[in-house]
């Protein structure tokens, strides 16, 4: 019996990765929780379409979260859109290495080394994300604050930082309403942070929100074309977070898309009020 040959078992494992690929996404089931049921592609494509930005949010360290944030991209991205990629990841400093990673002149070493800078998570967590923005040349953009910032407000407030440290934010207070009130002291329990000023540990919460929010808007206001889609954490991208600033400050018609966490962040446990639709089967 003639063995297989080291090209077939390669041709072999490539299409059964492939085939994997399509299960994974067929698996997911898109939830919209105004009409409170499963919703199409098409209809969901749709929906986001008519926004300027879509928030998509993740639990950090889930793949299965990124994997629905790309698909999220790549519906958009089929149907034609202008996508651009607002990333939570990088800071607002980094833009230059996101512009030549895009443009293909920064190999992975070289931005792997640019994001780890930026963001503690894995790179593989990330990977699928970067390549395909930079395969398709879709633009990415940085959307966190200077480094050094939300740790200086959360040790001694707002009202710490200097004249320079201030330009380019928006002023802030812990005045929230109650909904995200108790979203940022369940994350001050679970964080364990001790004998940290409440108020502090709010005002660095809020300097992350209302300064992507801000980055965001001047973004738009500059290429007026282009759908804004924004990957970051579940707690900013809910409509209490990112969306509330992006009211605000500019009233652009945005939608939330959040990945399903069972008991979480399911159908029963969250409603319109948190975000529009839900990706079930992640």
């Amino acid at each position: 019996m003639r063995k297989p040959s080291i090209i077939s078992l390669a041709f072999l494992t490539v299409m059964l990765s492939a085939a994997l690929v399509a299960d994974a996404q067929d698996a997911i089931q898109i939830y919209s929780l105004a009409a409170d049921r499963p919703v199409s592609r098409e209809s969901f494509a749709n929906s986001l379409a008519a926004q300027r930005i879509v928030l998509v949010g993740e639990r950090h360290d889930l793949a299965r979260h990124h994997r629905g944030q790309l698909e999220v991209i790549k519906i958009l991205v089929a149907d034609g859109l202008p996508v651009t990629i607002g990333m939570e990841m990088m800071r607002s400093d980094s833009q230059a290495s996101l512009d030549a990673w895009v443009a293909g002149t920064l190999d992975e070493d070289e931005f792997q080394t640019v994001y780890r800078d930026n963001w503690n998570f894995p790179w593989v967590l990330y990977r699928p994300i970067f390549i395909f923005a930079r395969d398709h040349r879709i633009p990415m953009i940085g959307l966190n604050v200077a480094r050094g910032i939300t740790r200086q407000v959360a040790r001694e407030g707002f009202d710490s930082l200097s004249a320079a440290q201030r330009q380019g934010l928006p002023f802030v207070t812990c005045s929230v309403d109650d909904d995200y009130m108790t979203y940022i002291r369940e994350a001050y329990g679970a964080h364990g942070h001790g004998n940290m000023n409440f108020e502090h540990f709010c005002e660095a919460q809020l300097i992350w929100d209302k300064a992507m929010a801000a980055k965001a808007l001047q973004y738009l206001a500059n290429t007026p074309e282009r759908l804004l889609v924004i990957l970051a954490g579940t707690g900013h991208a809910r409509k209490g977070g990112i969306p509330r600033q992006i009211e605000v400050l500019g009233d652009l018609p945005y939608q939330v898309v959040l990945p399903g966490i069972p008991s979480v962040l399911e159908p029963g446990t969250v409603s319109s009020k948190d975000a529009d639709f839900l990706l079930l089967g992640l």
